[in-house]
Order: C-alpha cells, then sequence, then structure tokens
C-alpha cells in the first residue's frame, strides 16, 4: 500500500474509471468478471456438454440438476427454471389456488415488493400482506398480530435487503410451525440458501424440509447462468411445469444453463464455509471505524452490507484513488439509502475475495472514511 502522493483534484472520468479496473488485480465487492467466451469455454469443454442436450425440459443434463437438486434439498421433484422470478410467483400461484384463496405474506424488502414491478399482483392476481418492518426480520410476533387470514407465508434465506439477516433455527422453527399448523402453505426463497448451512449446522434437506416449496438460484454464489430449481411435492411440481409452459419458461433447451449450474454444484458449494469465514474475519476487521457500519455485525452467511456516513461524491472518488493507487477494487458504486447522507454497498464474499489482507482492508476503509 503506497499511498498516492498527488490527490486526483477533479472526479474520475468514465474513460479513467474504465482504465483503472482494468488495471486491477485485486477485487472486494467486484470480482472482475470472466470474458463471457471464458465462460462459454468452460461449460464447452466440461464433461457434462457431452450429455444429450434437453428437449423443452426433458432429458439432458436439465433432467440431471433437476434430480440433484431434489436430492439435495430432499424434496419428491424439482423443475428447472429460467428465473426466479418466473418460479417464486408460480409457487405461490398455485399454493393460493390449492387453498381457494389469494394471499401472501412476506417481509417489506422481498423481491417480490420491491424488484418486480408488481408482478404478482399484475399477473397473478395475488395480494401481498407486509410483515414487521424493513430494517428488520419479520418475528412470530408479527405473525401472530395479524389480523386476517393468509394463504402462503414467503420466508427468505437470508434476507437479502437487510444484509443478509437469517433467524435462529429456534425463531425459524417456531414460525414455520405455527404456519404449518394453521395449514399456510410455506415457501423458502432460497436465492441465497446455499450460504446458510454453516450457521444452521443441518444439511439443506433439514433446513428445507420445514418448507412447503423451496426456490434455488445457480448465478449466484454458484457462479453459473441465469437458472433456477423449484423443488417439492411431486404433484406441485407437475403442476408448475404446467405454468411454466404458460409463463414462456419452457424453452427449446436450457443445457447450457443446466451445465453451469452443475459446474456451481461441484466447485462452489463445498467453498461455501470458506467464504462465510471470511465474511465474518472482514466484518471484524472493519469494526470500529469511525463513519462505517457493517451491517450485520456478525454475518451469519457470506454477505453483509457497509452503510457509509459522508458525501456520495468524496466516498466515491476516494474508492477509485485507491483502485488507481493499490489496484485494488472495494467499491464500484454507493448505493442511497432512506437516511441523508448514509450509502451502502453489498459485499459477497467468494472466490475473488478469499486472498484479500484483512488488515490491509482495514486501513484502506479507513483511509475512504477520513476522504469523506
Amino acid at each position: 500500500m503506497d499511498g498516492c502522493e498527488y490527490p486526483h483534484s477533479m472526479p474520475f472520468t468514465e474513460a479513467e474509471r474504465a482504465e483503472i479496473l482494468a488495471n486491477c488485480t485485486q477485487f472486494l465487492a467486484f470480482g472482475g468478471g470472466k470474458p463471457f467466451a471464458q465462460k462459454m469455454r468452460e461449460i464447452a469443454e466440461s464433461e457434462y456438454a457431452e450429455e444429450r442436450q434437453d428437449f423443452y425440459g426433458n432429458g439432458g443434463m436439465v433432467a440431471r440438476v433437476e434430480a440433484e437438486v431434489a436430492e439435495l434439498l430432499g424434496k419428491e421433484a424439482a423443475v428447472f427454471m429460467p428465473s426466479g422470478t418466473m418460479a417464486q410467483q408460480i409457487a405461490l400461484r398455485i399454493w393460493c389456488d390449492r387453498a381457494g384463496g389469494n394471499t401472501v405474506a412476506y417481509q417489506p424488502t422481498s423481491h417480490l415488493e420491491i424488484h418486480e414491478q408488481g408482478a404478482y399482483r399484475e399477473l397473478h392476481h395475488l395480494r401481498a400482506v407486509l410483515l414487521g418492518e424493513s430494517d428488520r426480520l419479520f418475528t412470530l410476533g408479527d405473525l401472530k398480530g395479524l389480523d386476517e387470514m393468509i394463504n402462503s407465508l414467503l420466508i427468505e434465506l437470508p434476507q437479502r435487503e437487510i444484509g443478509g439477516q437469517l433467524p435462529t433455527w429456534p425463531e425459524l422453527l417456531g414460525i414455520c410451525d405455527w404456519a404449518s399448523s394453521r395449514d399456510i402453505k410455506l415457501h423458502m426463497d432460497g436465492a441465497r440458501l446455499w450460504e446458510c448451512a454453516p450457521y444452521y449446522q443441518k444439511s439443506y434437506a433439514e433446513i428445507s424440509a420445514l418448507f412447503d416449496s423451496v426456490y434455488v438460484s445457480f448465478y449466484k454464489i454458484l457462479q453459473g447462468l441465469p437458472g433456477a430449481i423449484l423443488a417439492g411435492p411431486a404433484d406441485f411440481i407437475a403442476e408448475s411445469r404446467v405454468w411454466l409452459r404458460r409463463h414462456g419458461g419452457n424453452l427449446y433447451t436450457l443445457a447450457p444453463n443446466a451445465i453451469a449450474a452443475k459446474i456451481g454444484l461441484d466447485s462452489q458449494l463445498p467453498r461455501i464455509p470458506e467464504y462465510v469465514a471470511k465474511a465474518a474475519e472482514i466484518a471484524s476487521a472493519l469494526e470500529g471505524i469511525e463513519g462505517l457500519e457493517v451491517v450485520p455485525l456478525k454475518p451469519p452467511t457470506n454477505m453483509m452490507h457497509l452503510y457509509f456516513h459522508g458525501d456520495k461524491d468524496r466516498l466515491e472518488e476516494a474508492f477509485w484513488e485507491i483502485a488507481r493507487d493499490e489496484k485494488m477494487i472495494l467499491c464500484r458504486g454507493l448505493r442511497e439509502t432512506e437516511k441523508p447522507g448514509v450509502f451502502k454497498m453489498e459485499l459477497s464474499v467468494s472466490g475473488h475475495t478469499m486472498d484479500l489482507d484483512v488488515a490491509c482492508m482495514r486501513v484502506l476503509m479507513a483511509r475512504v472514511m477520513e476522504s469523506a
């Protein structure tokens, strides 16, 4: 860390940032990404590319991944879908139809609520009940305080928009037991379920056993192409395949996506405990830097949010100065929050983060805050 004797007096241009990024060799919040051609070569050269391709989801690697993930999650059956958005809408629609209602409940920052333009409402005529407050996990008390019946309950593990927080195992059991005893169908938004096992010290099947249906993603920590699995009872999955066709998601082939998913299951799943442990080291190293908050302070998974108090432009320029001086990308841009003068970044630890020195990281983050 040599520092810089001549601070940058003007905002970096887009061209300057692109040049800095191209010269960086270490990445905290952004892994640099692979050239698309390299990704395609990995898929084409994989042993799994020798499989016959699926035909509209039948056979090939799609069927193989469906069977493997169904077993991992302890469910009777599974269906490969192009996106989690599609999978979750389908799951909630089926459970509500079977219950003869249209009401689903979830935490206010659920993906369905803030990222899908009301698709659950516009496409499926479902109605949402928001549980608790946007900056925390909902509780059993929030559920018991409802003054109306709900047909399905969605629980996101972990809750991404609040830093990847998780309920404790006893808390999760209490919520699921309460819902099940009232015949409320439980669906898991498990986009990041893969990262939860070290915290719970349970298998994926044990965690999933609490839920009637589960969605998992392949393009996040598993670093695959777009793709998702929806898993549950055999009759539920059979009906999901009908809805998949109705959504236009029953594509001619998803072989490349399924191969990438299988590569991710093989290469990344075994490394999850390493990523979670590294996240804990990073959070501990950043604790106590003035003007910087780590949420949650003790991450249960490989994810956390960093909240920066200060001037957004100065903060971002400081990040780019460090990128230029140290060849390390800490953050490419900050997001607004509801609090004036507070900005955040999401940090998800994976392979590109493992070699970073946490003591060095603390020094650099403190330098950023001094600039703000």
